[in-house]
């Protein structure tokens, strides 16, 4: 048998002391932990730096080009990019180093466990929440999208065990999670002025209603119980914000 290739762990931070630990002790399993940094002012380097980890400086461009640089500073060209609120339990760990003994594809997606008021949603919008997160980066790489990123693979994407989920720790609160979103979707917004789109009475409607129907009732988002209720709501309260922060955009044009 080949001997496994080297993985680097990439997360980008800003002022994450409050998360981080518990996302790079899950990471040990990696040959390197990287972490780029752009101008912390809290704990998070020394936190990065007594698990070992290597930190470049790199000031904000956007969460596209951001990660996209710390993909290019890592030291081996299989990279597994992480979020600071994220974590990779054992079981997960495991499959993704004996993925890397053989791989049969340049990328990988990952079902993702999203941790809201007190429990992982297993059902509706929050699972399972496929996100590619490991790939070779010589077939893939970030897109340059300053919110909402994505990875572009240049072939066939695979998927790991889906019971085995990236554990994701959102927001320590409810309150902290409602400035997030608020936070997002002035992003969102402000992307979709950029590209010349616009939002009409229909669409601040209709979009908020179709998301309710195809996360709660058709993926089953009910079973997750109130606090699947209250996710989807608030994503549906998103769509909405998003489309209504679009439609000011425009109206505050001279």
């Amino acid at each position: 048998m080949e001997p496994r290739p080297a993985l680097s762990a990439v997360l980008i931070t800003y002022n994450t002391a409050e998360q981080l630990a518990p996302c790079l002790a899950s990471l040990k399993f990696a040959d390197e932990i990287l972490v780029v940094d752009a101008g912390s002012t809290d704990a998070t380097l020394e936190i990065a730096h007594s698990f070992g980890a290597r930190t470049i400086h790199h000031a904000w461009p956007g969460f596209g080009p951001q990660k996209r640089f710390a993909v290019e500073q890592a030291r081996h060209d299989w990279v597994l990019c992480i979020d600071a609120d994220e974590r990779v339990p054992a079981e997960l760990a495991r499959e993704i180093r004996s993925e890397l003994t053989a791989p049969q594809y340049r990328a990988y997606e990952m079902s993702r466990a999203n941790f809201f008021m007190g429990r992982y949603l297993r059902h509706g919008e929050g699972f399972p929440d496929w996100s590619l997160r490991l790939f070779h980066r010589a077939h893939a790489q970030w897109s340059m999208d300053a919110v909402h990123e994505k990875v572009v693979c240049d072939g066939v994407v695979g998927r790991m065990n889906r019971k085995y989920s990236l554990l994701h720790h959102s927001a320590p609160s409810l309150a902290a999670y409602l400035d997030k979103q608020n936070r997002y979707t002035t992003l969102q917004a402000q992307a979709l002025f950029a590209a010349g789109q616009k939002a009409g009475a229909m669409r601040l409607v209709i979009s908020p209603a179709l998301r309710f129907f195809k996360f709660y009732l058709l993926r089953a988002g009910f079973l997750d119980g109130m606090p699947g209720l209250v996710h989807i709501t608030l994503g549906c309260f998103n769509s909405f914000m998003k489309y209504a922060k679009l439609s000011v955009l425009w109206r505050e044009q001279p």
